[in-house]
């Protein structure tokens, strides 16, 4: 006979997913997405049309955006690649990169 062991919790990091909200002219990044990225002051974006991806990693005061809690204020991004999906996206984290990819 085999017995199969009963577990009563998984992780909590497997159960919550890295979301990114959209929106027309903010980026939210949930608890899970902010603790992948070491809680960053300052986020770099950028955009593959190719692929139609958002590219977040941290960055440095002078070529970042300000994080305000939960939100980034990126009317100016959306406007250069001339983006308007808002909506709630799930993103995959690389940590290679240090960075979280969210397909549109």
């Amino acid at each position: 006979m085999a017995f199969e062991v009963y577990k009563t919790r998984t992780p909590k990091e497997n159960k919550t997913p890295i979301i990114v909200s959209l929106s027309k002219n903010s980026i939210v990044l949930n608890k899970n997405a902010r603790e992948k990225l070491n809680s960053p002051v300052y986020l770099e974006f950028a955009f593959d049309k190719d692929t139609n991806t958002i590219r977040i990693r941290p960055s440095n005061k002078d070529e970042g955006i300000p994080l305000k809690k939960t939100k980034v204020f990126a009317k100016g991004f959306f406007n250069y690649f001339n983006l308007n999906t808002p909506g709630k996206y799930s993103a995959q984290y690389n940590a290679d990169e240090d960075a979280l990819y969210v397909n549109l």
